[in-house]
C-alpha cells in the first residue's frame, strides 16, 4: 500500500532562484533518496514544470539512481499547448525519453478547466490517454482539475473511466469561493473516485503565516510544525490517497515524512484549531497566490507576477518586514521583466490562473504600492 505522501518536482532546489533549469542536483539527489529510504515512493511532475526540465530531473535524479519497483512515477499533458490531436503522441513519447521510462504509473490530463476541458475535447485527449493505458505504458489514468464543483461533476460523468483526480485541497481553501476545495471533494466523494491532493500548504503560504496563527498553532502541539497541520488536513479527508508537496529543503522532506510515516487523521478539535487559524490568515493575505507561474508562460509584458504578488503580500501582512526591503525586491526584478503597470490586461494569464485571480486588477494594485519607488542611493 502506498504511503500517502508524495514528492513534488514543481519547486525543487535550484543553484540560481531566477533560473528555473538550474538544478542544485546534489541537494535533490540527498532529498530523494532520503525520501525513499523513509518508505515513500510517489514522484509527480509535469511537462512545464521547471521550463520544461522537469521531467528530465526526475529521470536524473529518481530514475537513474533507483529501481524501477521503487518508485511510481506521475506526469501530465496540458490540453492547453496543442495545437493538433496529432501532436499528444509526439509529447507523449518525448515524455517517456525525458523522463527514462518505459511506462508512467500514473498519467493526468493537467489543468482541466473550462477553457482547457474544451481544448481535451476539440483534440480527444482523454480518448488518447486511455489508449496509451491500453497499450500499458500508462497503468492509471486521471486529470487534475482547477474549477468550479459544477464543471467537475460534469466532466466526471462523461469520462467514468478516470481512475484517479487530482484536486487542490487545504484548509484555507476548504470553503474559499473561488476555489471550493470542499464543494470539489464532494463530487469526487459522489463518483467514488479516488483523490490526490495537490497545493496542501496553498505554495508555501500554510507553512509561513502571521505569527498569532502560529502561536495558537504551537500552544496547542508543541512538537507539530506549522506546516504539518496543513499536510494532516489533506490526509484526513475521505477518499484521498496521496497527497503531494513540492520539496527542495531537507527540513520539509524530514518533516514531511515524519507527519505522513505513521498518519493519525484530525480529531475534533484538531479542526477546532485550524478554523481559528483559517480566520487569522484571511484576514493577512492580501493575494491568494500559489507561485504556481502558469501565468508567467503567456504573458506579452514578460511581467514576474506570482513574484511581484509575493512582495505585495509580505508587505501587507502585519508581521512582515518593511516596505523598502520589499521594493527594493521588486525593482530588481523589473531590470529583467515588465513592471506591475507594464500591464495591458490581455487576459493571457487569467485564462491559466488555477486560483481564478482577477489578475488585471490585482496589478493595479501591485503597481500602486511599488512603482512610484525610487531605489535609494548612498554616498561613500
Amino acid at each position: 500500500m502506498l504511503k500517502k505522501l508524495g514528492f513534488g518536482f514543481m519547486r525543487l532546489p535550484l543553484l540560481n532562484k531566477d533560473d528555473p533549469t538550474s538544478f542544485d542536483f546534489p541537494l535533490l539527489n540527498t532529498l530523494v533518496d532520503t525520501f525513499i529510504e523513509r518508505g515513500f515512493s510517489y514522484f509527480d511532475t509535469a511537462l512545464t514544470y521547471h521550463g520544461s526540465k522537469s521531467e528530465e530531473a526526475i529521470r536524473k535524479a529518481v530514475v537513474e539512481r533507483h529501481p524501477r519497483s521503487s518508485f511510481q512515477l506521475a506526469t501530465k499533458l496540458p490540453p492547453r499547448v496543442l495545437k493538433t490531436e496529432e501532436e499528444q503522441e509526439e509529447i507523449f513519447t518525448e515524455q517517456l525519453a525525458k523522463s527514462g521510462v518505459a511506462f508512467f504509473d500514473y498519467y493526468l490530463v493537467h489543468n482541466i478547466g473550462h477553457s482547457s476541458y474544451q481544448q481535451a475535447k476539440q483534440f480527444n485527449t482523454f480518448d488518447f490517454v486511455q489508449r496509451k493505458k491500453r497499450e500499458g505504458k500508462i497503468l492509471s489514468v486521471g486529470m487534475s482539475f482547477h474549477d468550479t464543483p459544477k464543471l467537475l461533476d460534469e466532466v466526471l460523468t462523461a469520462h467514468p473511466e478516470l481512475d484517479f483526480v487530482q484536486l487542490q485541497i487545504n484548509y484555507i481553501d476548504w470553503e474559499n469561493p473561488g476555489i471550493q476545495s470542499r464543494r470539489c471533494w464532494e463530487v469526487a466523494r459522489k463518483h467514488n473516485i479516488p483523490i490526490i491532493v495537490m497545493e496542501p500548504c496553498k505554495g508555501g503560504n500554510l507553512a509561513v503565516m502571521p505569527q498569532e496563527a502560529a502561536r495558537i498553532m504551537k500552544a496547542y502541539d508543541p512538537d507539530a510544525s506549522v506546516p504539518s497541520w496543513a499536510i494532516r488536513f489533506a490526509a484526513s479527508q475521505e477518499g484521498v490517497f496521496m497527497v503531494l508537496s513540492g520539496m527542495n529543503t531537507m527540513e520539509q522532506v524530514l518533516d514531511n515524512t515524519l507527519t505522513l510515516a505513521e498518519f493519525q487523521p484530525l480529531c475534533e478539535e484538531d479542526y477546532n484549531i485550524i478554523a481559528a487559524v483559517t480566520d487569522i490568515i484571511n484576514s493577512n493575505t492580501a493575494i491568494a497566490c500559489t507561485n504556481c507561474r502558469y501565468c508567467e508562460e503567456g504573458c506579452p509584458q514578460k511581467i514576474a507576477i506570482p513574484d511581484y504578488f509575493a512582495l505585495y503580500n509580505s508587505i501587507k501582512r502585519a508581521a512582515a518586514g518593511n516596505f523598502s526591503s520589499q521594493a527594493v525586491y521588486y525593482l530588481n526584478l523589473t531590470a529583467t521583466h515588465g513592471r506591475a503597470k507594464d500591464c495591458i490586461e490581455c487576459g493571457e494569464c487569467e485564462k491559466t490562473c488555477p486560483q481564478h485571480l482577477a489578475i488585471a486588477d490585482l496589478m493595479k494594485e501591485v503597481s500602486k504600492a511599488f512603482d512610484g519607488f525610487v531605489m535609494p542611493t548612498t554616498r561613500g
